[in-house]
C-alpha cells in the first residue's frame, strides 16, 4: 500500500490519466457492416433503423411508446412545447444546464427548487412550496431530475403534480437502465420521460435522445414536432425544430441496447466495489438510492465532509489530479448560480443544493472500468486522507515533500 501521496511529490497513482468517462461500445465488425448497408441504401435519416430502434426501446423499458430525436435537450424542449405550457415550471438547480436550458428556450418561467438531502434529487416538499408560487404566476410542470442515475420519489411528486392539475415530467438523461422501487423502468414515469444518449451516458448513440411516454396522441405531435412541425405536407402545424436522429445513430444505439444488460451489470458492480473499497473512509458519503429502486450507475459520485477527510473537495481533486485520476464537481456551480440565471430567481433559498454542490466530487466509471483502476483509485483516496494534516489546502505538487516514513 502506497503511504506517499503524488501531491507531496511521490510516484503517481497511475502512468496515464484514468477519465471520468469513457463509452463502451459494441463490437466494430458487425456494426461495420450494417453501416456500409445503410450508406449503400442512400437512406441516412427517416429511415428503418430509427423505427426499430425506437420500438426495441419502447420494448424494453416496457413503456407504449419511445421517439428518437438528435439529443436530450431539444427532447426537452420540444415537450414541453408539445404541452403547450403556460406559466412557471418547477425544476432542481442541482443539475446540468440543459435542464434548465430547455424550459427558458420556451420562455416558460422558472422555480428552481431545492434537493434531499440524502438522495440529491428534489426534494418533494420543495417542490410542493416551489409550486404554490406568487399570485398570477401559474405552475406549469414539475420536471425532476434522476440525478446521477438515481431515479426520484415519484408518488409524492406525483402527488404534487396532481394537487396542481399539472404533467410530470423527468429529465432522465442518467436514467437509462434504473428501476423505480415498484421494479418498472426509469422511463415509464409521469407524463413523459427523456433520455440522453451522448458518449458519456450508459447507452450511447454518439448523440441523440429519447423521450418516451404512454401518451400516443403525445408521441405522435414530438414525431411531427422534430420534422420542424411539419405533417407530411409541408403545411407546419406549429413551429418544431430539425430534431431528427439520424439512421447511423440509431444503428449504434441498436447495436448499444444489445449489449446494454451486460454493461449496466459491470457498472453497477463497479459501483459497488468503490462503495465498499471506501466506506471506512472518514468523510467520504454516498448518495443514496430509495429503497427497492435501482440506480443506472451513470456516474459515481461522492461527498466530501471536509471537518472529517481533513480536506475541502476541491483540494481532493487537485490531489487525484496530481495521481492522474481525472474528476468532475457536478453541479458546480448549480444552475441558480450561473450566470445566465442569477436574474431569475435572485433571492431564492436553496441550502442544500448550496452544500452539496460544493462538497461532491464525481470519480472515473465506465463499463469498461476494471477492478484493478477502481481499487488503485480507491487506495489513493485513502492514501491522500491519511496524510491531508500534511498536505493542507495550498501545498504544492512536489515540493516540500515529508519523509514518507513519517505519514
Amino acid at each position: 500500500m502506497r503511504t506517499y501521496p503524488a501531491i507531496l511529490g511521490g510516484e503517481p497513482a497511475f502512468a496515464e490519466q484514468v477519465p471520468v468517462s469513457r463509452p463502451t461500445t459494441p463490437p466494430a465488425e458487425p456494426l461495420l457492416r450494417r453501416v456500409r448497408d445503410v450508406l449503400d441504401s442512400a437512406m441516412l435519416t427517416n429511415g428503418r433503423h430509427v423505427r426499430e430502434f425506437e420500438a426495441e426501446v419502447a420494448g424494453f423499458l416496457g413503456v407504449g411508446h419511445a421517439v428518437a430525436v438528435s439529443n436530450c435537450t431539444v427532447g426537452l424542449m420540444l415537450l414541453l412545447r408539445c404541452l403547450g405550457l403556460r406559466g412557471s415550471v418547477v425544476l432542481p438547480s442541482f443539475t446540468f444546464m440543459a435542464t434548465a436550458h430547455a424550459v427558458a428556450w420556451n420562455r416558460l418561467g422558472i422555480r428552481f427548487v431545492d434537493v434531499d438531502a440524502a438522495t440529491w434529487t428534489v426534494d418533494p416538499d420543495s417542490a410542493a412550496a416551489g409550486a404554490v408560487g406568487a399570485a398570477g404566476d401559474a405552475v406549469a410542470a414539475v420536471l425532476a431530475v434522476h440525478t446521477f442515475g438515481a431515479p426520484c420519489a415519484v408518488p409524492p411528486l406525483s402527488a404534487v403534480a396532481v394537487r396542481h392539475r399539472v404533467p410530470l415530467l423527468f429529465d432522465a438523461a442518467h436514467g437509462f437502465g434504473a428501476k423505480y422501487p415498484d421494479g418498472t423502468a426509469v422511463g415509464t414515469g409521469g407524463t413523459a420521460e427523456v433520455f440522453s444518449l451522448s458518449p458519456t451516458k450508459q447507452l450511447s448513440a454518439g448523440e441523440g435522445g429519447l423521450v418516451t411516454t404512454n401518451d400516443g396522441d403525445l408521441a405522435r405531435e414530438l414525431r411531427v414536432a422534430r420534422e420542424y412541425g411539419n405533417p407530411g405536407d409541408y403545411d407546419s402545424a406549429f413551429v418544431g425544430l430539425n430534431a431528427r436522429l439520424p439512421e447511423l445513430s440509431a444503428l449504434l444505439g441498436r447495436a448499444s441496447l444489445a449489449e446494454f444488460p451486460q454493461w449496466l451489470e459491470r457498472r453497477r458492480a463497479t459501483a459497488l466495489r468503490y462503495r465498499a473499497n471506501l466506506a471506512d473512509v472518514p468523510g467520504v458519503t454516498f448518495q443514496q438510492v430509495p429503497e427497492g429502486a435501482l440506480s443506472s450507475a451513470k456516474d459515481l459520485t461522492i461527498r466530501i465532509d471536509e471537518s472529517h477527510f481533513g480536506m475541502s473537495r476541491d483540494r481532493l481533486a487537485a490531489c487525484l489530479s496530481a495521481e492522474r485520476v481525472a474528476t468532475r464537481c457536478y453541479f458546480y456551480p448549480p444552475v441558480h448560480r450561473q450566470r445566465a440565471y442569477r436574474q431569475v430567481t435572485p433571492s431564492v433559498s436553496l441550502p442544500e443544493t448550496e452544500t452539496l454542490a460544493a462538497s461532491v466530487l464525481t470519480l472515473p466509471l465506465y463499463s469498461h472500468l476494471s477492478a484493478d483502476v477502481v481499487d488503485r483509485i480507491c487506495e489513493a483516496i485513502r492514501t491522500i486522507q491519511q496524510a491531508a494534516d500534511l498536505i493542507g489546502e495550498s501545498a504544492p505538487v512536489g515540493i516540500g515533500a515529508p519523509d514518507p516514513t513519517n505519514l
